[in-house]
């Protein structure tokens, strides 16, 4: 099966480049909803919209509006009242995989949050979904009217204190807000110590050391009440800023928070489009779900080369590229279907992966990846998105990475 578009597979509205300032004010429109559903993988989830918010500035890029280098399990899409697509964003939920964890418990509800420009005129904002066979899920729309009084203004409201760990030259830059998760206010010192050493990392990783200046990086300072971070598995709960917890999905080193409206209460008056949350705790795991957030452990040996794993999956969209056959995650995927992820292939469509790097000698095609030890292939023996001793990422990572950093900063990608 050929890749599919994203565009025509909705039927979003007619493509047309879109002029961010004719279409948009330099202000972020905040849009929570809610997923629902029963955990199988051929149930319909439902989306609902919960709370409208425009916030100062706008974080996201400026360039590319209409079209995207990734599907993503989602996408936000705003349409103009004639029809137009003005704006489209990719992103995955962890609500997704929870429909594929084959979990008993019953119906559940998660938390979401997209961030858009605000439209100058009246708008749809629609937001979809995409079963893991890449065909349409679910989809909701809302009219948006950006002199709604109902729209709750935060643009005036102050932000929480912060610092700017790296600060680039480009002026269309991408910028990445870092949280502190279960640091009390008298820790704050260690957490600016440990968000340093996290964009340290990042641009020790290729590309993002070439393209540092295609960067903002800026700590903040989300105190909890309790110091560490919710280890289910000990009977260890904590109550910090985001409510996240290991064993997500009951594997014991998923890390990941259902609080996600807490995550972007802590951004505002930041405009920022991408997150890294430090946890304070010494026990191993992480999280990354694409165009979403990353969770990661903070004080583990290991640190440094998870968070830049886990930054591959929420910045780049980058998958998994290690296996264990009996994984909670293994019904991520279909053999029938190309993932859409860039960095593993099960060869229905090799043709829109990495042929030419092959060709080339810059990767290959080895077996394991995805989840799976067989029908799924990587590009390289050892990459970072499979493990914590390689020396970065793989070239077919490393490429996917760069057309993400030059379809958020350069025009006419």
């Amino acid at each position: 099966m050929a890749a599919v578009a994203i565009l025509p597979a909705f039927g979003a509205g007619r493509a047309q480049k879109a002029n961010f300032d004719t279409q948009f004010a330099d202000t972020t429109l905040r849009v929570d909803f809610h997923l629902s559903g029963t955990c199988d993988s051929l149930a319909t989830p439902h989306i609902a919209f919960a709370n409208l918010s425009k916030h100062s500035g706008w974080g996201g890029r400026r360039v590319n509006l209409t079209h995207t280098p990734f599907e993503g399990n989602a996408d936000v899409v705003v349409t103009s009242a004639a029809g137009d697509t003005l704006y489209i964003n990719p992103f995955s939920t962890l609500f997704q995989e929870w429909l594929t964890a084959e979990d008993s418990t019953g119906p559940k509800t998660m938390e979401g949050t997209v961030l858009i420009p605000m439209p100058r005129r009246k708008a749809n904002v629609t937001i979809r979904l995409r079963d893991k066979y890449r065909r349409p899920q679910a989809s909701a729309t809302l009219s948006v009217d950006p002199t709604d009084i109902l729209i709750a203004d935060n643009t005036r409201r102050a932000p929480l204190p912060h610092t700017y760990i790296h600060r680039g030259s480009n002026p269309n830059r991408i910028s990445v807000a870092i949280l502190a998760e279960g640091y009390r206010p008298e820790e704050m010192d260690k957490f600016r110590t440990r968000a340093a050493e996290a964009v340290d990392a990042i641009f020790r990783s290729e590309p993002f050391g070439e393209m540092k200046e295609y960067f903002d990086f800026v700590a903040v300072e989300s105190p909890s009440a309790e110091s560490g971070v919710t280890i289910p598995k000990k009977g260890d709960w904590r109550d910090t800023a985001f409510g996240s917890h290991f064993s997500t999905f009951y594997s014991d080193r998923y890390l990941t928070t259902p609080r996600v409206a807490r995550l972007y209460d802590a951004l505002t008056s930041l405009p920022c489009q991408h997150i890294i949350v430090l946890a304070n705790t010494d026990n191993y795991g992480g999280g990354g779900i694409f165009n979403f957030y990353t969770l990661t452990t903070a004080d583990h040996k290991d640190f440094r080369p998870v968070v830049v794993h886990e930054f591959g999956h929420s910045f780049g969209g980058l998958a998994d590229e290690y296996f264990y056959d009996n994984d909670v995650l293994n019904g991520t995927y279909t053999f029938t279907v190309e993932p859409w992820e860039p960095n593993i292939t099960n060869k229905v469509d090799f043709a829109s992966k990495w042929p030419d790097l092959v060709a080339s000698g810059e990767a290959s095609l080895v077996e394991g990846g995805g989840y799976y030890s067989k029908g799924m292939w990587r590009g390289a023996d050892d990459c970072r998105m499979r493990t914590n001793t390689a020396e970065g990422f793989c070239p077919v990572c490393r490429r996917a990475l760069m057309r993400n950093i030059l379809w958020l900063t350069t025009p006419d990608r």
